[in-house]
């Protein structure tokens, strides 16, 4: 798409702000229902575009984007109205004689740039923010996932008219031109790399940013874990979608005493969800594939090299680059400086290290930066809060994996190098509100006692009265 188009696109929407700033709850909830109904209607078009980009299992499109999304429009319908209602605040003492409350006005015109591997999901969640606090939006999906980038494009111009929300398709020029334009809010999902250009877009034109970044989200397994649990909802959660997924466990550190029990039971847990050998996982229908040949080439970078250095494969260990198949992996005898410890894996690829004190685990974490993540498998609530004081994260979860990002309740976002922000449900609608705090003067007003000149007796009142407030 051509820069002069992209700047067409960005002035019909700057022109329209204004109007989609007055819209009404009632009149946002029919384009949200309207949204819903799209959504329901290609379905099945949707999971299969998904299908076409990544091979993820037909359910795990619709558990992870399809649900999800349809949640969210539903919390927004269901609560807007009370979201937008402007809400009372109890002045101060020296603000005697006026009232204050917090109005909620959209920013304007939001970018919101999404990544490949929930192609669907981390575009239309952000719109539906954007849409319950009335914004305008240009939707830039990835090119990584055509099928997908196609079908939204589709859907949205199916739904909205290009003034309140548009599908801009195309490449890094694409997404150049885009950061050229002063928006008024930047909304970024993916890898930090592009994360920081899209901050230094943003404070080129002074508007706000949300990055949704990533990182190297740990997983411990404590001595007093449910060993057999933690395996399994640790191979779950790491092979969803194949490990492409910015919440997913990275790594694993289990507590010394039990780390041969543990290995044992990711084996068991990998086989019943996956397959008992190296032919049946390669052959499930409920493993996806690698998106694109770079992703596919690192990854088998990254185990040869581990291997080389001295991990052990438990399982997996395989690929096929015709497919971009990489096997569910697990590797044991990890170290520290093991070449898949060096950045984000992003694959089907789970090193296991083991530690004896829970200090050094922490300092191990902390060690990664700040992930968009964190889990704790363990009974002893003083691991536990341990844990959570000592490792900062965007979330965290106790005794499961990537739960916390279904829920509407929960504000869903990262923290220093996995990003900054958050969204889901009220959270993000205030992600996309300028919170406006008016105050209205009553008669008589008060702080005429606070005028010059700064003597006589209305000066000394005003001085006892300030140091009796104190």
């Amino acid at each position: 798409m051509e820069a002069t188009r992209v700047e067409q696109i960005y002035a019909r929407q700057r022109s329209h702000a204004p109007a989609m700033a007055r819209t009404t709850a009632a009149e946002r909830r029919r384009r949200l229902r309207r949204l819903r109904c799209a959504i329901l209607a290609r379905r099945r078009e949707i999971v299969d575009a998904i299908y076409e980009d990544l091979r993820r299992p037909p359910f795990e499109s619709e558990i992870a984007e399809i649900h999800n999304t349809l949640q969210e429009i539903d919390v927004a319908i269901r609560r807007l109205p009370r979201w937008m209602r402007p809400k009372r605040v109890r002045p101060t003492m020296l603000l005697a004689g006026t009232s204050s409350r917090l109005v909620f006005e959209p920013r304007g015109v939001v970018l919101i740039m999404a990544p490949w591997n929930y192609p669907f999901g981390l575009v239309i969640n952000p719109l539906v923010a954007a849409i319950a606090a009335g914004n305008c939006a240009v939707l830039k999906p990835s090119e990584k996932a055509p099928a997908t980038a196609a079908l939204l494009e589709s859907l949205i111009d199916e739904v909205c008219d290009a003034s309140e929300a548009v599908v801009v398709q195309g490449g890094p020029e694409v997404a150049a031109s885009l950061l050229e334009l002063p928006f008024d809010h930047f909304f970024f999902t993916g890898g930090s790399h592009i994360g920081k250009i899209v901050m230094a877009a943003a404070a080129r034109h002074l508007a706000t940013v949300t990055l949704e970044m990533g990182g190297k989200s740990p997983a411990i397994v404590d001595a007093s874990a449910d060993v057999k649990a933690a395996a399994e909802r640790i191979v779950w959660g790491k092979f969803f979608n194949a490990g492409q997924t910015c919440t997913a466990p990275d790594y694993v550190l289990v507590h010394a005493t039990v780390a041969d029990e543990f290995v044992s039971a990711v084996e068991q847990a990998a086989a019943r969800l996956y397959g008992r050998d190296e032919a049946e996982r390669r052959a499930s229908p409920d493993f996806a594939r690698i998106v694109d040949e770079p992703h596919f080439r690192r990854l088998v970078d990254l185990v040869e090299r581990s291997v080389a250095s001295g991990a052990r494969v438990v399982i997996g260990g395989k690929w096929d680059a015709e497919t971009r198949y990489v096997a569910p992996t697990v590797l044991s005898g990890v170290t520290p400086d093991a070449p898949v410890m060096e950045e984000e894996i992003f694959g089907p690829v789970l090193p296991i290290l083991t530690y004896r004190d829970l200090t050094e685990a922490i300092m191990h974490a902390r060690g990664h930066g700040t992930p968009l993540a964190s889990y704790i498998f363990s009974r002893d609530k003083g691991v536990i809060g341990e844990f959570q004081r000592g490792v900062p994260a965007g979330g965290t979860l106790v005794n499961n994996t990537l739960l916390h990002y279904v829920s509407s309740e929960l504000p869903f976002g990262g923290w220093g190098s996995s990003g900054m922000g958050a969204y889901h449900g009220y959270h993000g609608f205030l992600t996309m509100s300028h919170v406006r705090p008016v105050v209205r003067q009553r008669e008589p007003a008060l702080a005429r006692f606070f005028y010059p000149p700064y003597r006589g007796r209305l000066h000394d009142l005003a001085q006892r009265v300030i140091r009796w407030l104190e």
